[in-house]
Parts: C-alpha cells; sequence; structure tokens
C-alpha cells in the first residue's frame, strides 16, 4: 500500500507516464532536481545543460553594462541622474582589485564636492551600479527606482538624482552619502550570477552613510528580479524598510523585517504613493 501523504499546501504532483515521478516536481522551481543518470554518469543533456548555465554565469559577469540605455530609461521615467565613476576602468580590473570599486575617483569627488551645497541635504541618494551582472542593472532598478519613489515622496521624502555608477562595490554607497550629507543611501547593483539566474538584482541601504560603515549596518533585498522577487514588490518592502528605520532610528542587524502581511504586494502601477 502506498501510504504518502501530499501536504494540503501543494497540489498533488501527478508521475508522467511510464517516467520518474520526479519529473513532475520540475515545473515548482528551477533548481537541478531530477537530473537523472545513466549508469554511474549524469546524462549527456543534464550535463550540456549544466555548461549551458554556467557559460552565461560567465557572460552576465563579463557583459558590458549599457549605461546610456539606464540613463535614458530613467530620464522617460522622469527622474534625473548624474554619472560618477569609481577607481575602476575596466572589468578585469573590477574583478581582481575590488577595493578600486569602493571609492570614487579624483573627478566624480570633486564634482559632488561642488554639487552638494547647491542639492542640500536630502533623505535618500540612490546608486545604480553593474555589479557582477550588468543585465540584472539594465532589466530591474529602472522599475524599482520608480515605484520606490513614489512611495518615498508621497512619505515626505527628498531624493537625490539617481546616481549611475559602472564598476561600483557595496560600500562605494558610504563614501557617496558621506559627501553629499545624506541621511541615507540606497545602492542597486548586480549580484553575483547563479547557474539559473543571471539577472538578479541586490539592493542595499545604509542610514548614515560613513566611511566607518560595515556590513553589519546595512540591510539587503536580494534576488529582484520577475523569477524572484518582482520589482514592485521590491520597491514596496525597500520603501516600508526605509521608513521603519527613519521611525525607529534601527539599521542593520538590528531593524527586523517585520512588514505586515497586508502590505506585501502591491500590483505595478496600482496603488503606487502608498505603502
Amino acid at each position: 500500500m502506498n501510504n504518502t501523504v501530499v501536504p494540503q499546501s501543494l497540489p498533488a504532483v501527478a508521475a508522467p507516464s511510464g517516467g520518474d515521478p520526479w519529473l513532475g516536481l520540475r515545473r515548482f522551481t528551477s533548481a537541478r532536481i531530477a537530473l537523472g543518470r545513466t549508469g554511474g554518469s549524469q546524462r549527456m543533456e543534464t550535463v550540456l545543460d549544466f555548461r549551458l548555465s554556467h557559460a552565461r554565469a560567465r557572460d552576465a559577469v563579463m557583459a558590458p553594462f549599457n549605461l546610456d540605455g539606464v540613463a535614458d530609461r530613467l530620464a522617460a521615467a522622469g527622474l534625473a541622474t548624474h554619472r560618477l565613476a569609481t577607481g575602476v576602468a575596466d572589468k578585469k580590473t573590477y574583478l581582481v582589485r575590488p577595493d578600486r570599486g569602493r571609492h570614487l575617483d579624483a573627478a566624480s569627488a570633486a564634482s559632488l564636492a561642488g554639487l552638494a551645497p547647491a542639492w542640500g541635504s536630502r533623505d535618500l541618494a540612490i546608486i545604480i551600479s553593474d555589479g557582477l551582472a550588468a543585465q540584472a542593472a539594465e532589466r530591474h532598478p529602472i522599475a524599482t527606482v520608480t515605484h520606490l519613489a513614489d512611495h518615498l515622496t508621497a512619505a515626505g521624502w527628498s531624493l537625490y538624482p539617481i546616481f549611475l555608477v559602472p564598476f561600483g562595490r557595496v560600500k562605494l554607497q558610504d563614501e557617496i552619502g558621506e559627501r553629499l550629507g545624506a541621511r541615507f543611501t540606497l545602492m542597486l547593483l548586480g549580484e553575483r550570477p547563479g547557474l539559473g539566474m543571471p539577472d538578479s538584482l541586490g539592493a542595499y541601504f545604509t542610514a548614515g552613510p560613513a566611511a566607518s560603515r560595515t556590513d553589519a549596518d546595512r540591510n539587503c533585498v536580494s534576488n529582484i528580479r520577475p523569477e524572484g522577487l518582482p520589482p514592485a514588490a521590491a520597491a514596496t518592502k525597500l520603501a516600508w524598510l526605509l521608513l521603519e528605520s527613519a521611525r525607529t532610528g534601527r539599521a542593520g542587524v538590528a531593524l527586523k523585517d517585520e512588514q505586515p502581511a497586508s502590505t506585501l504586494l502591491i500590483e505595478p502601477g496600482a496603488g503606487r504613493g502608498a505603502i
């Protein structure tokens, strides 16, 4: 007798006719399950699929960042931008010298010094960088930023122009925020690609950015992509966390994600301006 119990929260998985019942689970996940084997070896189909995914991940890391395209789309959404640069000029240097991606070059530092007095102290500086997956930084930040800007401006927050910075590392937001006197900084950049997701975007924010800040002072919302956390939902999450950080004075490991379930999901284009 088959005594298998199917959890009530999941539909029963029907085994393909004459096939492996594990194959039916593939529709629920992109994880590598039900790979099969030929004797003691993996099937050729499995090996080739792995190599293709690995090649796509490598391509994602090395792909150039279409900065002009991102700037044009942000402008079309009514958001001003300002370009900055780090001490990195090419991808190879970015990969072997992460320290250089954590600081602005001299020209960009001078640019901020000149513009900061005119901009004045504002609540949030948003930075977009390619990181380790340029296609993530091209595909998902626009929707994320436009929804987030709607939420925060409705709450009375002031924003700087969106900073576009190729070859940036997460720590860069501390220097930018400190030079500006920003209350918060938020950095969106491509995450290290996985074998099944070469376009995953990460979002990191810091309260009171300064050179002394560490990773323990930051909060992260990761895997922003339609197949993971959709940009509109990520914007809602980030807005709640930022507002809660401002309300409580807590950030980093001291700030817990206790967002009410009723505010978790927002349809793109619906309910914008409210959390």
